[in-house]
């Protein structure tokens, strides 16, 4: 099930390819932004995090700094601890790429009749009983929040998109 739902997923977003293209970010940056966007952390931290080395989360950043997409800083209680942020420019970033995935899923949405729409609310739900079960079970980062109703606004109020 997880290969049909992916394929069809591809199948979405290649119709904005060169969009995702034109952005000219790698996947591990993409990744540090991300984890950035939640918050200031420290180089140890998104080694961790990442499970890579210093060296080469030092290079990611530096490519990330050189473009002006994070900044390094560091605190006064511990000047030796390094602290990597996100600038307004990352976050400009990371919105194109929420905006982009924003796109197609409303491209989506905007082409089903209203019963098609009753069934993905459906799906919704299901998936969200799925993600309490993981919770609960503590499967789900402890950052991880919950998806407020107001998130999926296209869905909310029984009409079209």
């Amino acid at each position: 099930m997880i290969a049909e739902f992916q394929a069809r997923l591809a199948r979405l977003a290649d119709a904005h390819t060169p969009e995702f293209l034109e952005v000219d970010i790698t996947m591990p940056q993409a990744k540090v932004l991300h984890l950035l966007s939640m918050g200031d952390l420290s180089m140890s931290e998104l080694v961790a995090r990442l499970g890579v080395t210093l060296p080469t989360m030092s290079g990611v950043v530096d490519r990330l700094a050189d473009r002006g997409l994070i900044a390094r800083h560091a605190i006064a209680a511990d000047r030796r601890r390094v602290f990597v942020g996100i600038t307004p420019a990352g976050v400009e970033l990371l919105d194109r790429f929420r905006d982009l995935n924003s796109r197609q899923v409303g491209d989506l949405l905007a082409v089903l009749d209203d019963a098609d729409l009753e069934q993905v609310r459906r799906f919704l739900a299901v998936l969200d009983r799925g993600i309490s079960r993981l919770a609960a079970a503590g499967k789900l980062p402890s950052q991880l929040t919950p998806v407020p109703q107001s998130a999926a606004p296209v869905l909310q109020g029984g009409g079209r998109p």
